[in-house]
């Protein structure tokens, strides 16, 4: 069974950093588009970021670009969120999310829906000001 498992989430000041983990169990990231979603209360859902397969292409959206780096381990099959200079407009609950496809990583951040992939149960980011 496909689980992903995200940590790292937590109370930060404003311009401060977390790192978020995303860890699989029961298959192998290796060939799965992988990205990091965020929703905040009374907000759509936001694709953050999202990286490709084997070469590694990333996306991000412009509200955290500059400041929000994705990478994947596949050998610890664990994706990870590095978010720096963070502010109050981050607050939300973070997922990550998997799909077993070699799909852009822009599409994938763009149009997946929960409906998709494999996701996580999510992690909560604060950023006080």
């Amino acid at each position: 069974q496909l689980h992903l498992v995200e940590s790292g989430g937590g109370l930060v000041q404003s311009g401060g950093f977390l790192r978020l983990s995303c860890e699989a169990s029961g298959f192998t990231l290796d060939y799965y588009t992988l990205g990091w979603f965020r929703q905040a209360p009374g907000k759509e859902r936001e694709g953050v970021s999202c990286i490709s397969t084997i070469d590694t292409i990333t996306y991000y959206a412009d509200s955290v670009k500059g400041r929000f780096t994705i990478s994947r381990d596949n050998a610890k099959n664990t994706v990870y969120l590095q978010m720096n200079n963070l502010n109050p407009g981050d607050t939300a609950v973070y997922y990550c999310a998997a799909l077993g496809s070699a799909v852009d990583p822009q599409t994938m951040c763009v149009i997946l829906t929960r409906d998709f992939g494999s996701w996580g149960q999510g992690t909560q980011v604060t950023v006080s000001s």
